[in-house]
C-alpha cells in the first residue's frame, strides 16, 4: 500500500462524505420549513436537489470500491472505508425522507391546516440536531458522542406517539380531517426514520473505533 496516496484518498473521501452530509442537513431543514410555511417553491428545491445527493452517493461508493481494490486496506483502514460506504447509504435515505416530506408539502399546500404545527417542527429540530451530532461523531471519531444519540432517539419515538395520538383524535372526531391528518402522520414517520438513520451512523462510528457493531437502540 502506498501510504501517502492512501491517506490522500481517505482525506478526499472524508470531505465528500461531509459535503454530502451538509446537503442532506439542508434538505431536511428545507423540507420542514416548506411544510410549516406552505412553501411549494422550497419543497420543489428539496425534490430537485435530491438528484445531486443521489449522484454523490454513487460517486462515493465508486471511490470506496476503488480504494479497497487498489490499496487493499486492513484493520482500521478497512473499517474507515466500510464506514464511509455505510454512512452515505444512510445519508441518501435521509434525503429520500426529506423529499417525501417536500412532496407532502406540495400535496396540501393550498389547504388550511387542521391545527397549528407545533410538535412536528419540534420533532424536526431534534432530528436535525441528531443528524448534525451523528456527523460530528464521525468527524471526531467520538464514541461517547455517538452513544448520546440513542437518548435523543427515545425522545423522537415519544413525540411520534404523541403526534399519532393527537391526530388520531382529530380523525375520530371529524372525518373531514382524515386526509390531512394522515399526511401529517406520514411526515412524523419520515422524521422518525431520519432519526433512525442518524442512530445508524453513530453505530458505524462505534464500529470504526472499536471494530464491533453495537445496537444503540437497545
Amino acid at each position: 500500500m502506498n501510504r501517502t496516496n492512501f491517506e490522500k484518498q481517505l482525506e478526499e473521501l472524508h470531505y465528500d462524505v461531509l459535503k454530502m452530509g451538509s446537503l442532506v442537513e439542508e434538505a431536511i431543514t428545507n423540507a420542514i420549513l416548506s411544510l410549516v410555511n406552505h412553501d411549494v417553491g422550497l419543497a420543489q428545491k428539496v425534490i430537485d436537489e435530491d438528484e445531486r445527493i443521489d449522484k454523490m452517493e454513487i460517486d462515493i461508493d465508486d471511490k470506496c470500491v476503488k480504494i479497497i481494490i487498489m490499496q487493499q486496506p486492513i484493520a482500521k483502514d478497512l473499517r474507515i472505508v466500510i464506514t464511509c460506504l455505510k454512512l452515505v447509504t444512510d445519508l441518501e435515505r435521509m434525503a429520500d425522507h426529506a423529499v417525501d416530506i417536500a412532496k407532502i408539502t406540495k400535496r396540501i399546500a393550498d389547504q388550511k391546516y387542521i391545527k397549528p404545527l407545533i410538535d412536528i417542527p419540534k420533532m424536526g429540530e431534534i432530528v436535525k440536531e441528531m443528524v448534525k451530532l451523528s456527523l460530528d461523531s464521525y468527524v471526531h471519531q467520538d464514541i461517547k458522542l455517538a452513544k448520546t444519540i440513542s437518548q435523543k432517539d427515545d425522545i423522537i419515538d415519544g413525540l411520534y406517539k404523541q403526534i399519532f395520538s393527537e391526530l388520531l383524535m382529530f380523525m375520530i372526531e371529524d372525518s373531514t380531517t382524515i386526509n390531512q391528518a394522515t399526511q401529517f402522520l406520514f411526515v412524523a414517520r419520515h422524521l422518525e426514520r431520519i432519526a433512525d438513520h442518524a442512530t445508524n451512523i453513530c453505530e458505524w462510528v462505534t464500529f470504526l473505533e472499536s471494530g464491533k457493531h453495537i445496537d444503540l437502540n437497545e
